[in-house]
């Protein structure tokens, strides 16, 4: 097996682990849903709040916008200025995607990553939980998925990358 087809292969199995995490956060949309309809019933008509439910709706967003993250980069569902990249020859659309993924979403991913790791682990370390009376504990937890969601990026941008070298090459 030649090292182009291995690379296709883990390309093509990264992709497929990053499409069932955006399947989670699919759910996750549902879950979180619903309890927002319960804290609002809850909370308007029954006089009960919870702070935990609060803070879980929040933690709960954050999975869906991390787990997101690699998921609209492989789908190709990011913020561009498509006024003037729809006009692009695919040989100069590929050349700005390679161009992005080098300067923009890898550096950043890899800062993002770097700085996170000890704000996870001194989290941990903490045994952190949440300021407010009845907030949940283990904040560690959603923390880490800061790590998990950028991971998930920086692999899908390489795949990303990968993908825009070939084109590179084809449109030649």
């Amino acid at each position: 097996m030649t090292v182009e087809a291995r690379v296709e292969q883990a390309v093509a199995v990264t992709e497929k682990l990053i499409a069932f995490f955006a399947k989670i956060a699919a759910l996750l949309v549902i879950a979180l849903s619903l309890l927002v309809v319960y804290d609002a019933v809850s909370r308007y008509l029954f006089h009960s709040g919870s702070v935990a439910l609060q803070e879980l709706e929040w933690h709960l967003f954050d999975i869906l916008f991390l787990l997101g993250l690699s998921y609209t980069l492989q789908t190709d569902k990011h913020v561009r200025v498509d006024i003037f990249y729809a006009r692009f020859t695919p040989h100069t659309k590929a050349a700005i995607d390679i161009f992005s993924q080098l300067f923009l979403v890898l550096p950043f991913t890899l800062l993002v990553l770097y700085v996170s790791w000890d704000f996870v682990h001194i989290s941990y370390l903490q045994h952190e939980i949440s300021s407010d009376p009845g907030g949940l504990t283990h904040r560690y937890l959603i923390k880490g998925m800061i790590l998990f969601g950028f991971l998930l990026l920086l692999l899908q941008s390489l795949c990303t990358l990968w993908h825009n070298i070939r084109r590179f090459r084809e449109a030649a």
